[in-house]
């Protein structure tokens, strides 16, 4: 089973956060959310994976040192989420390939996805759910996608508009389509084939756990879901944790008369001064926070 994650993007919403460390890397309680990634499509049962990098490509490097079976595609110029699946083409073989992009967090099945787009004999499959704020992918009762702009919502076969997750399931041959060693979109790609009358098909997935983590706003978002209530916590040996609402990294320095509220989340060897109030607020590794700060819905790093 092979996949890819795809990483590689410059992460313009997420400023000036995203300045200090590619999107990928963002910690989520005190992970970078790439490993997580990569946790659960080793528990999926990829064996062979690849990750794109390309903006501040170094660091994603140096996270992935000491992971093995993992091929990492420097790209010199951005190629999009077509183009980096059509430069890595060559590693897929004949295989069907999993992509994740890189900045989701969900508690999807990825195994039986794949064995969903296996059983279908189409040449790819969306993983799609309804989430108002990115319903604009058109599919028809029998399942198929017709189209990712409004007009598709138009279309007389037409039965409703979805979100794409980011989670799919492509042939080779259809990313062969592409043109390579330029910037392409995959969903060009998959527009053009549903254009030509070819068929991909539409995963509806219901009672799970998703977010996109695009903005701050989203990212405070996410900690504050996984903090603050119990059954999102329970995503794999990952988050079986305490029913605290506040999360503590290794080698964390608090000082006294420190006050928490709502949720926080501290990451290894930060630094709360004394008499400091944390309010819905994420402090990353290494951080330090100044004596009598008070800080609410912010990220310090």
């Amino acid at each position: 089973m092979k996949a890819m994650i795809l990483a590689a993007g410059l992460g313009t919403r997420l400023r000036p956060y995203s300045l200090l460390r590619p999107k990928p890397l963002f910690p989520i309680l005190d992970r970078p959310l790439l490993l997580h990634a990569i946790s659960q499509l080793r528990q999926a049962g990829v064996e062979d994976l690849v990750v794109n990098a390309h903006y501040l490509r170094e660091q994603i490097v140096d996270c992935l040192r000491e992971q093995s079976g993992i091929h990492i595609q420097l790209e010199d110029t951005i190629l999009g989420t077509g183009g980096g699946l059509r430069q890595a083409l060559p590693l897929f073989g004949e295989e069907p390939v999993l992509i994740v992009n890189g900045d989701i967090f969900h508690d999807l099945d990825l195994r039986a996805v794949y064995q969903a787009h296996a059983q279908a004999g189409v040449q790819a499959t969306l993983v799609l759910h309804d989430c108002p704020r990115f319903n604009n992918v058109t599919i028809n009762r029998d399942r198929m996608v017709v189209g990712f702009t409004p007009e598709a919502a138009q279309n007389p076969d037409a039965d409703r508009r979805l979100a794409f997750t980011g989670i799919h399931v492509a042939e080779p041959a259809l990313l062969a389509t592409m043109p390579a060693g330029v910037y392409a979109s995959i969903i060009d790609c998959y527009t053009d084939w549903i254009r030509r009358g070819g068929a991909i098909q539409a995963l509806v997935m219901e009672n799970h756990f998703w977010t996109d983590m695009g903005t701050p706003a989203d990212y405070l978002d996410l900690h504050a879901r996984l903090l603050k209530k119990p059954t999102a916590r329970q995503l794999g040996d990952d988050f079986c944790q305490d029913l605290s609402p506040f999360f503590y990294g290794s080698n964390v320095q608090v000082g006294r008369d420190v006050e928490f509220l709502d949720w926080v989340s501290i990451g290894s060897r930060a630094r709360i001064g004394v008499g400091a109030r944390l309010e819905r607020v994420v402090v990353w590794d290494g951080a330090q926070v100044e004596a009598g700060r008070i800080i609410k819905d912010a990220i310090v790093c």
